[in-house]
């Protein structure tokens, strides 16, 4: 057909032929990715975290920027989520935020963007505009209400505050906020964007359930020197990504050498390339 719509100079025709064969490398494609999801968790939704390393604003200012650049994601794939914990940071960026996506198979995809995450640029906050390299870790936790799962009240410490930032005017009215500590392993969940002291408990017991289950898990695979372990382990020396915006612009993905100039894209929320290149990689590896 190819041969023949080439004789007869038929643009029509080889215009048609590239787009069925296009459409069927995207069909591909989408069912390899769809493969690599058969995780035991892939199919859950998640509670995603962000926390900026050592650096004072610079970090903050960074995991700010990367916390706006998975709501940018979210938006555009059109997934629901919702701000759960949000602490501002001194003087720029935050402390700590903390999201819940209600969206099948989030875990499955955002697995790949656990770790840290690096950035080179001119700082906006140096008089003297000299380049800055700053750091923040990105955590996801896959929700598991429907699990078999629960941590005992005398390994939780729970303490009240007073919340601030984007929560509306009454959460600085009263100790609504609530900070949850698993002592046993030193992991500690917050919430204060709900409306009462009670559902801000709820839902911090839900993160603080997901982060303990998550790290019971990864301590399995290891004992079973499974494969996995260290592929969903969380530390600050699993950096996985860096973005460049100066001497030049570049972001790099350092597990599958996936690279892109687009750099305004990409913390724009532009990140599914890296995505799917994560999972393509770690598939093969099986």
């Amino acid at each position: 057909m190819f041969i023949l719509a080439k004789e007869e100079n038929d643009q029509e025709v080889l215009d048609s032929i590239s787009l069925d064969i296009e459409t069927l490398a995207c069909d591909i494609k989408t069912l390899e990715l769809k493969k690599m999801l058969d995780g035991e968790d892939d199919a859950r939704e998640v509670i995603m975290s962000f926390h900026p390393g050592s650096g004072g604003t610079e970090s903050q200012d960074w995991a700010a920027m990367l916390y706006r650049m998975y709501c940018r994601y979210f938006d555009k794939k059109q997934w629901p989520y919702k701000t759960i914990d949000y602490q501002d940071g001194e003087e720029a960026g935050l402390k700590s935020a903390t999201i819940q996506v209600n969206q099948e198979f989030a875990y499955g995809y955002l697995r790949s963007e656990i770790g840290v995450h690096r950035l080179v640029r001119i700082s906006p906050f140096d008089s003297g505009a000299r380049r800055h390299t700053s750091f923040s870790a990105v955590y996801v936790y896959p929700i598991i209400e429907d699990v078999d799962f629960e941590i005992a009240d005398k390994d939780i410490r729970v303490d009240t505050y007073r919340a601030s930032g984007a929560g509306g005017q009454h959460v600085n009215k009263t100790d609504s906020a609530v900070r949850m500590t698993h002592i046993p392993t030193g992991l500690v969940a917050s919430c204060q964007n709900e409306r009462s002291q009670l559902q801000n408990r709820e839902t911090a017991l839900k993160v603080l359930k997901a982060a303990v289950y998550q790290k019971f898990q990864e301590e399995e695979a290891a004992k079973r020197n499974d494969k996995l372990a260290k592929k969903r382990k969380i530390e600050w020396g699993s950096q996985i990504r860096n973005y460049v915006l100066h001497p030049y612009n570049m972001v790099k993905d350092l597990r599958t050498n996936t690279e892109t100039s687009d750099t305004s894209g990409v913390l724009d929320g532009d990140i599914q390339v890296f995505i799917d290149a994560y999972l393509l990689s770690t598939g093969e590896e099986t």
